[in-house]
């Protein structure tokens, strides 16, 4: 699936508010904190990598985050694109710790 599909998929399960944007930015608030709550359990707390759990939570996310791009009519594809983008420039021959002092 790319990500056009799953923009369009997505957003009919989408509910249309006067907040609408506020209640996916927290969406994405809550969705991320729901990872790292994961991520915590797994490198502080001993317990196994659940990666039908992460896989959930990542959904749910990337589903807020592709409802913030709708409301503000951009494109996923776009996002991705701009961000590749970026960080090619940032590193353009791969992520090093010394490059990522320089690029606050």
């Amino acid at each position: 699936m790319d990500f056009k599909e799953y923009q369009e998929l997505a957003k009919r399960t989408a509910a249309h508010h006067e907040q609408a944007l506020t209640n996916y930015g927290l969406g994405v608030a809550g969705e991320a904190g729901e990872v790292v709550e994961l991520i915590k359990k797994y490198a502080f707390h001993g317990h196994d990598l659940d990666k039908a759990a992460l896989t959930k939570e990542l959904g749910d996310l990337l589903w807020y985050i592709s409802q913030i791009a709708e409301w503000a009519n951009i494109e996923m594809e776009d996002v991705a694109e701009m961000n590749i983008k970026k960080l090619k420039k940032r590193y353009p021959h791969g992520f090093s710790p010394e490059r990522s002092k320089l690029s606050i």
